[in-house]
């Protein structure tokens, strides 16, 4: 049941953020002085509306998204005698680029509202990796053999397997400082220096505000990995990882929020740069193959993981996904091409750059541009848009990505 309410929860999110997105539209243009003719909520036949001044308000059956009618976006859209004066297309430059980016910009606000309020209450997640881990034991386990991936993969010990960090005196909490006479700064450093270690070794341990040496006797097992199986000095112990959130008071959350949605955006620019090449590893998990966590997923499979995310009870994880979503329908809408906003500002701005440089030559300011001569190109990324959410859709259906 929590998994269908996560479901839902996540789903009705982003349904709110895209209707907030159209609402960003209209009240910018209202302020420049636009005529907004429909605001609605949804698609589909209309549940009810009303009529305040002259915008027309409503709920449609479908709660998708929504829509916002801005009187003449173009010189081509139709516009009645009393609305010709306040078309949209008629007001400077500026001014349109800022209603239609709006929608934009409005999921970046959400999505950093989102993450100060994680910020503040249950912590924004840790990126920081596994090789900045400093080198401090959660646990001792034992040191045995393992020559497949399923083994390795295995953390139960067998009975009567050695426990050489254990035996030796070493302890959860306790931080390595050398190894040997080696000095040990990561986690990594450590296991490295470990598994080319076999036999009695000293380690230098800090514990509290002790400092101890210890004598580990490391023993040499086969061990598996992707490049195969090999022999290793194993002592049996797991890392202390960092906390996986990091809390801040109300001040102190605006800057690390900032911090925190700097990183979000060079992410999310990264993954639409490597966007293409993932498609066809979508194509192969839709017949069968591996799914590969890091190809796109649609607004369905993030409605499946934020699902399972509540379902076990992690909210820090739906709640990053919904700020991460917001981020990249934000970033995306903004991709200079037709139909998103972004190509709509493209087209505004070669007006302006085109009617700036005839008036250098000493030429009129050309006409509106003719969006019928950019109705093949729109058609053909309409389609693309379309072949693509049908495919990332599909493999979310047929093997979807789950939480580990």
């Amino acid at each position: 049941m929590s998994y269908i309410i996560g479901v839902v929860l996540f789903a009705l999110g982003i349904c709110v953020s895209v209707a907030l997105h159209e609402a960003g539209h209209m009240v910018t243009a209202k302020a420049f002085g636009m005529k907004v003719r429909r605001y609605f909520v949804g698609f589909g036949p209309t549940v009810f509306s009303w009529r305040r001044g002259e915008t027309e308000y409503g709920l449609k059956w479908i709660p998708l998204g929504g829509f916002c009618d801005i009187a003449g976006m173009t010189a081509l859209d139709e516009v009645t005698p009393d609305e010709a004066p306040r078309a949209m297309w008629r007001f400077k430059t500026w001014k349109r680029t800022v209603v239609m980016s709006a929608g934009s910009v409005t999921h970046f606000i959400l999505g950093f509202v989102v993450l100060y309020l994680m910020a503040v209450t249950m912590g924004l997640p840790n990126l920081a990796g596994p090789t900045t881990t400093e080198p401090v034991l959660a646990a001792t386990s034992c040191a045995r053999s393992a020559t497949t991936k399923e083994q390795a993969q295995d953390a139960n010990c067998p009975q009567g397997a050695a426990r050489p960090a254990e035996a030796a005196g070493l302890r959860a909490g306790d931080k390595i400082l050398s190894i040997g006479g080696k000095p040990i700064a990561t986690w990594d450093e450590m296991l490295a220096t470990v598994q080319a270690t076999s036999g009695p070794t000293e380690f230098d341990v800090q514990r509290g505000d002790q400092r101890l040496s210890l004598i580990v006797d490391v023993p040499k097992v086969q061990r598996w990995s992707a490049a195969g199986v090999k022999e290793v000095g194993m002592i049996g112990a797991s890392p202390q990882l960092p906390a996986a959130t990091t809390q801040y008071g109300p001040i102190a959350a605006v800057g690390a929020t900032f911090s925190f949605t700097g990183t979000m955006f060079s992410e999310t620019a990264q993954r639409l740069v490597e966007f293409p090449e993932r498609i066809p590893a979508v194509v192969t998990a839709i017949f069968g193959g591996e799914r590969d966590p890091n190809t796109p997923v649609s607004v369905v499979g993030a409605s499946r993981i934020g699902g399972e995310a509540v379902e076990r009870g992690i909210w820090v994880l739906f709640f990053f996904l919904l700020a991460s979503l917001n981020f990249f329908i934000g970033v995306f809408n903004l991709l200079p091409l037709l139909p998103l906003d972004g190509g709509h500002i493209a087209v505004v701005w070669y007006e302006r750059v085109r009617d700036w440089i005839r008036a250098r030559r000493g030429k009129a300011a050309g006409g509106p541009v003719d969006y019928t001569r950019l109705s093949g190109i729109t058609m053909v990324l309409v389609l693309i848009g379309g072949a693509v959410t049908l495919l990332t859709v599909t493999a979310d259906i047929v093997n979807p990505i789950r939480l580990q």
